[in-house]
């Protein structure tokens, strides 16, 4: 082995040696601490040493989620070229724990429109934040505007205590340090469409229908919440893609985008959670869409359109298109058909960092519709383009459990992944086996609807 694969070794077992004592020194200093203050008892610091073993238990895990680093040497003479222009280094999504550098002081509190069964929770919500926590509430200035919300007579004492805003008008970059949702997946949504920047954690409680991005149960909100507040849970970044639209003869806009990048989101800048969809609209035609991958032709989409999704948006519109479902840390970017006109057109996965182009095809009988999570749905014409990559700004959505848990009890509770009958054992069916008897098991059921 050579001399700077041998420094590299070594450079990997001195990080993990460091990594390994830091955790430990932590735990010790933080026993310690408890130990040195006056008038503790040895009953306090066994608790304080017991709820650190708990957490250390409950929050290590023995493998990475990430993939393993692959080994750069391949045969006596091929290795991996050296790049200094690395610019993306991905943290173990286990590892991802929520801190708060600061008490969090402003929560916005997003709840499902047009829903009675939500009011009585979403007071209850905000009173205890108000009084408990001593919170600056936001809400939206529609909320304030139901009626049967303002028949509340406790919502009616603490009505002038919220802070309120209206979408569209009002910008809530750096004004607020946490959300709260009650209500369903749009909620998430809504609350994505909010921050077009970066996204405060978001807690989103399951009041709606499916409730799959939605892991917490209403039931016991004070501890839960507080938990959180204490800095307490784990994080799934739920990656968004950033979606511009360059229109036709717009050069200047196009390179003034590109120079800004991520950094500044551009006035046609949209980012969204679930997908962007490209469809045909009101046309009775094909819809003929080109699509190109960091500027090279891949193919054109002959069919109703096109999705492009994330790994969260791969459960939603994609699915029932019939792709695969990802889960949410993957990085990468999901391309699926709307029922193509080719057998063979399947969904497709790519790197999260390509970007990706969508325009009409020239041969294109008619133009394209293009929507946002649902929203801002707009006509894409010919000679328009919409460039779609995966934005630096994520959805940070607080756990119930973990990344792990939490997603397949989604697919389990919200989609019945996987459900069926159970197949029968060898032993039931062993006395049809061991009598030779002719009879069918059909035939065998059927008889014993008939036993009195």
């Amino acid at each position: 082995m050579r001399e700077e694969d041998l420094e590299l070794a070594r450079k990997m077992v001195a990080n993990l040696i460091s990594t390994s004592t830091s955790v430990e020194d932590d735990d010790e200093g933080a026993a310690a601490a408890t130990t040195s203050s006056p008038g503790n008892s040895p009953q306090p610091l066994r608790r304080r040493v017991l709820d650190l073993s708990e957490r250390r238990k409950q929050f290590r895990r023995t493998r990475s989620l990430n993939a393993p680093s692959p080994f750069q040497q391949f045969g006596p003479c091929g290795r991996i070229m050296k790049n200094s222009a690395m610019v993306m280094q991905i943290q173990d999504p286990a590892s991802q724990r929520l801190t708060w550098y600061k008490p969090p002081l402003t929560v916005l509190v997003i709840k499902k429109v047009s829903d009675a069964s939500v009011l009585a929770p979403f007071v209850q919500l905000v009173d205890w934040l108000l009084q408990e926590k001593n919170m600056v509430v936001w809400v939206e200035s529609a909320v304030l505007e139901d009626a049967h919300l303002n028949e509340d007579v406790k919502f009616k004492a603490i009505r002038e205590k919220l802070v309120t805003f209206k979408d569209g008008r009002d910008d809530l970059t750096d004004r607020i340090d946490f959300i709260v949702c009650l209500g369903g997946d749009g909620t998430l949504l809504y609350a994505s469409q909010l921050f077009q920047q970066s996204v405060p954690p978001v807690m989103a409680f399951h009041l709606g229908s499916l409730g799959f991005l939605t892991p917490f149960r209403f039931d016991n909100f004070e501890e839960q919440l507080t938990s959180v507040l204490e800095g307490h849970a784990a994080l799934t970044l739920r990656s968004r893609l950033r979606c511009v639209m360059h229109r036709k003869g717009d050069k200047r806009q196009e390179a003034k985008v590109e120079a800004n990048a991520d950094a500044r989101p551009a006035a046609n800048s949209i980012l969204v959670l679930n997908e962007v969809v490209i469809d045909r609209g009101p046309s009775p035609y094909l819809s003929n869409i080109d699509l190109f991958l960091d500027g090279k032709y891949i193919t054109s989409v002959q069919g109703d359109g096109l999705i492009v999704s994330t790994p969260t948006g791969s459960t939603a519109y994609a699915a029932a298109a019939g792709a695969s479902m990802i889960h949410p840390s993957v990085p990468a970017i999901m391309v699926t058909p709307i029922c193509p006109h080719s057998l063979s057109f399947r969904p497709i996965v790519v790197p999260a960092g390509v970007e990706l182009k969508v325009s009409v095809s020239p041969e294109s009988r008619n133009t394209s519709w293009v929507s946002f999570d649902g929203r801002n749905r707009q006509e894409l014409f010919h000679g328009d383009s919409l460039r779609v990559t995966t934005s630096i700004y994520p959805v940070p959505c607080i756990c119930a459990q973990d990344q792990i848990s939490d997603w397949f009890a989604s697919l389990a509770d919200g989609l019945h992944w996987n459900v069926r009958k159970r197949q029968k054992c060898l032993d039931e069916l062993s006395d049809l086996t061991a009598s030779g008897s002719e009879e069918t098991l059909d035939e065998m059921e059927n008889m014993k609807l008939y036993d009195i």
